[in-house]
């Protein structure tokens, strides 16, 4: 028989076993789950520089292209293969999705940002807004001019296509000397958004263009 007090203290033991058992099940299973996340970022890190490799062995270069003097990175070849053309897209809306960057539109650069923009538009559930060559954009348009590598040209985007305040994510293929994303930035700025960002898929150290942006810069290859 058992006794009011007795049955009090057994009780006590028996949850303090519980809770103790519990916590011990519990410091095992947080300790299991670390080295499981561990591993994870390990292998999503081996994976990320694997899609990388061969997203940047498919982007032949070509001398003298489309001048003289001018070697050439050719992203095509990236159009080619399904497989290489989605990890470049999925590769931009990790680092966007990592980095915790609110995006309210992409804005993406005549020609080539035109193919990676509206598809990492979809991805981050945005906007697009395309920044063109000058007359071939409908309306009130904003324009700005710049030197390219090989000459000049000017750029431009319909008036309201961007709000203030709006949260831009501006893209395109490649940064080389930065005079189209330097252009790009005045553009946004003219049109009080806040750039959070200029990506690119690839970009050229030696020419030091990012030097001529004032904002982040990220590129999925640099050489």
């Amino acid at each position: 028989m058992w006794t009011s007090s007795g049955h009090c203290t057994v009780t006590r033991q028996l949850d303090l076993h519980i809770r103790c058992t519990l916590r011990s099940s519990e410091v095992r299973y947080s300790h299991a789950e670390k080295a499981l996340l561990n591993n994870m970022a390990t292998e999503n890190v081996q994976s990320k520089q694997a899609r990388i490799d061969r997203l940047k062995a498919h982007i032949p270069t070509v001398p003298d292209f489309p001048k003289p003097g001018i070697l050439f990175w050719d992203i095509m070849p990236i159009m080619q293969n399904p497989e290489v053309f989605s990890d470049s897209v999925a590769l931009l809306e990790e680092h966007i999705k990592e980095s915790g960057i609110k995006v309210d539109v992409v804005v993406g650069l005549e020609a080539r940002g035109f193919l990676f923009g509206p598809l990492l538009a979809l991805r981050l559930n945005c906007g697009f807004v395309p920044v063109r060559k000058a007359g071939k954009l409908p309306g009130e348009t904003v324009k700005c001019s710049y030197t390219l590598e090989y000459g000049k040209d000017t750029v431009e985007v319909q008036k309201n296509s961007i709000k203030p305040n709006q949260n831009v994510l501006i893209v395109d293929d490649l940064i080389a000397t930065g005079g189209t994303m330097a252009s790009a930035c005045q553009l946004m700025e003219s049109m009080q958004a806040n750039i959070v960002e200029c990506l690119a898929v690839v970009e050229l150290d030696d020419l030091k263009g990012r030097d001529k942006i004032k904002y982040p810069v990220h590129s999925l290859i640099r050489c």
